[in-house]
């Protein structure tokens, strides 16, 4: 049920995390190891950020595996940032196609989620009637996920601007967005477990989730890594530490190597919250 990395810091080119690491985001696309179905080939997007041009990102959404697309292996190799999203998609809501390809775009912010409400076109209608015309005019697909991101970007909206708020402020229009959720689920009896594991970022900074309404029976697997800075020397791609001092952090849905050590576990139902410093923290959800 997808798979996804996210990076902020030192630029990077973004083959370093797509092609190159042992078990790239490529290599998921067909083999992943940590998911039942290995699977996840209905599509691909990346995102990223060059702030000298504009705030908004590119993105470059597209319908076939990863595995098989040419101008993804092609471009990977030239396209360098300092904010980097990038996801493969194994369908559940809504059918293979562009509008459904994560990261979504709102102005300056990127979005990627792996995990799903199950029936979710249960309660599609009443979370639409939930929304200002605003961010019901902006969804053009019919995931789950692009309605979740308009649902919390209007939660943000109604705090304030979002790229002035603390991160903890955004972590609780998380919070109240997964209630307003399980509420409606709960008015048209629907006791599934619904599984956010999300990344935002507007370029600058970056929140990320690890939510299931119930871990201990459906969950997904997010990690971070930090350090000094991110590299490539041939096939084997490192984290490189330095006492305390971040110049990278790399979140993942799996292990890009081997390297344990490399690697933290966000703890279920909670957030890992990213400054613009790359100083960071993780917040609890419940």
């Amino acid at each position: 049920m997808c798979r996804f990395i996210a990076y902020l810091g030192k630029p990077i080119v973004a083959d370093e995390l797509i092609i190159k690491p042992e078990n790239s985001l490529i290599n998921q696309s067909y083999h992943a190891k940590e998911m039942d179905e290995p699977l996840n080939g209905d599509g691909f997007g990346l995102g990223w950020y060059v702030k000298s041009i504009r705030e908004e990102p590119a993105l470059f959404n597209s319908i076939t595996p990863a595995w098989n697309n040419i101008n993804l292996k092609y471009n990977a190799g030239v396209i360098q940032s300092n904010c980097i999203l990038a996801h493969i998609r194994a369908a559940t809501e809504g059918i293979v196609s562009e509008l459904n390809a994560h990261p979504f775009h709102y102005k300056q912010y990127l979005m990627m989620h792996n995990g799903g409400i199950l029936n979710f076109r249960k309660i599609r209608r009443d979370l639409i009637y939930q929304l200002s015309d605003t961010y019901f005019n902006w969804i053009k697909g019919q995931t789950d996920s692009e309605h979740i991101f308009a649902l919390y970007m209007q939660k943000v909206a109604e705090v304030g601007e979002g790229s002035h708020l603390p991160l903890p402020a955004l972590a609780e229009c998380f919070k109240r967005t997964f209630q307003d959720i399980d509420a409606l689920k709960k008015k048209h009896h629907l006791s599934d477990p619904s599984v956010y594991n999300i990344v935002v970022t507007d370029g600058n900074r970056m929140i990320i989730t690890r939510y299931s309404t119930d871990p201990e029976w459906e969950s997904r697997t997010l990690y971070f890594a930090h350090g000094k800075e991110y590299v490539c020397e041939g096939n084997e791609c490192r984290m490189i530490r330095n006492g305390n001092h971040t110049g990278s952090l790399l979140v993942v849905s799996e292990k890009l190597n081997e390297n344990t050590d490399e690697w933290t576990l966000v703890p279920d139902n909670h957030c890992l919250m990213v400054e613009k410093d790359l100083s960071y923290e993780l917040m609890s959800l419940d």
